[in-house]
């Protein structure tokens, strides 16, 4: 079998399923039609799969109500809509530490607005968000937890958390988390998730998306034509249409379904990444950026190197070896600042589930020749 060394998969998963690809072409060359928009074969065919593809990734999120979910093109479009459609302006953001410039970038223009406070939880070294340390003021509107960091890969423990932010209203962004982990959003008692569909669930680009436990509390960031009353110049109120003005990414989203309803099983097992991490701390010349419990840590991690800048190991791993990887900031210079890596960033090194314990075995070995 050939050696899979695309170590990337934080920022895009690769491969995916084969069905991706064959259920977007299936939809180009065979199917056609549009969505919500027309009373045709072609065009109920389209619906079903979409509709299929909402009800999986209710399945996925763990709740009950497929149609409060809405599509959008990524997951910083979903995160925009969520910041910029409830009313925070006077109010108070609590944030994790390790947030993406997805959540960042907006809140910051709000607080620049002078509509709204941003302040960080408190947490421990490697990230993880201190329980016994959380104080939610009174004024705040809305607390945003990044599941699990696009950096060193730590998952933040929501139920716990969920318990101990009591009644305020709870984000998370789960672009690298979902799909990877089981998810109870509902039993969790989260009030919004934000979602990417080509990252841990495998799909393909332009997909994406957000569930709102109460809908009706988010203005849409989008206006324009549903196919559904269209004889109002106001948004319709029934969903999904209220979050989904224009023609969706109908091609994306049959790639969507069909990876939703083929997801690989992980070559690698979790005991092959806890002694691939050990082995590295072994390592005298890389510094490893992980989670400090190990039963936190997700499918990616970073390094830093005594004598390289991360771009240039990033260089000699695909030059070398050819092993692609991520350096820099990751679009989260949050978290590298919590993290003490900045300005320079980390290499990331991000798994697929296709990966085995025999190409987890050559990553150590071309670490081993860069010591």
């Amino acid at each position: 079998m050939k050696r899979l060394t695309y170590f990337d998969n934080s920022a895009t998963s690769f491969p995916k399923p084969p069905a991706v690809a064959a259920a977007i072409s299936h939809y180009l060359t065979e199917i056609g039609g549009s969505y919500g928009r027309s009373a045709n074969t072609r065009t109920f065919t389209v619906a079903r799969t979409i509709e299929q593809c909402r009800d999986a990734l209710a399945q996925e999120l763990g709740v009950s109500q497929a149609e409060n979910i809405g599509f959008t093109a990524n997951a910083t479009q979903a995160a925009n809509t969520v910041i910029n459609g409830l009313d925070l302006e006077g109010g108070r953001v609590l944030i994790s530490p390790m947030e993406h410039n997805a959540i960042a970038r907006p809140l910051e223009a709000l607080r620049l607005a002078g509509k709204i406070t941003v302040e960080p939880l408190p947490a421990h070294p490697d990230g993880t968000i201190d329980c016994d340390r959380i104080h939610v003021p009174e004024d705040t509107r809305l607390v945003i937890i990044n599941h699990q960091s696009n950096v060193n890969g730590v998952t933040q423990p929501l139920e716990t958390l969920r318990k101990t932010i009591h009644s305020a209203p709870v984000m998370i962004d789960a672009s690298q988390s979902l799909g990877k982990h089981n998810f109870l959003a509902e039993q969790w008692g989260l009030d919004f998730v934000v979602f990417t569909g080509h990252k841990g669930l495998m799909g393909p680009t332009g997909t994406g998306g957000f569930w709102a436990k109460n809908p009706e509390r988010i203005s849409p960031l989008l206006l324009g034509g549903t196919g559904s009353n269209s004889e109002h110049l106001s948004m319709p109120d029934s969903l999904p249409d209220r979050f989904e003005a224009g023609t969706p990414n109908i091609a994306g989203l049959f790639g969507l379904e069909a990876a939703l309803a083929n997801k690989p099983e992980q070559a690698y097992t979790q005991s092959n990444l806890h002694e691939l991490l050990a082995a590295i701390r072994d390592i005298p010349a890389f510094q490893l950026y992980a989670a400090t419990n190990p039963r936190q840590q997700g499918s990616l991690f970073s390094l830093t190197h005594e004598s390289m800048d991360s771009g240039e190991l990033a260089w000699k791993l695909d030059s070398l070896f050819g092993i692609e990887t991520r350096s820099g900031l990751h679009c989260a210079p949050l978290a590298h600042q919590h993290l003490g890596t900045a300005p320079s960033g980390t290499c990331r090194i991000s798994l697929s589930p296709y990966h085995t314990a025999d190409d987890l075995g050559y990553l150590l070995e071309a670490f081993q020749e860069l010591a």
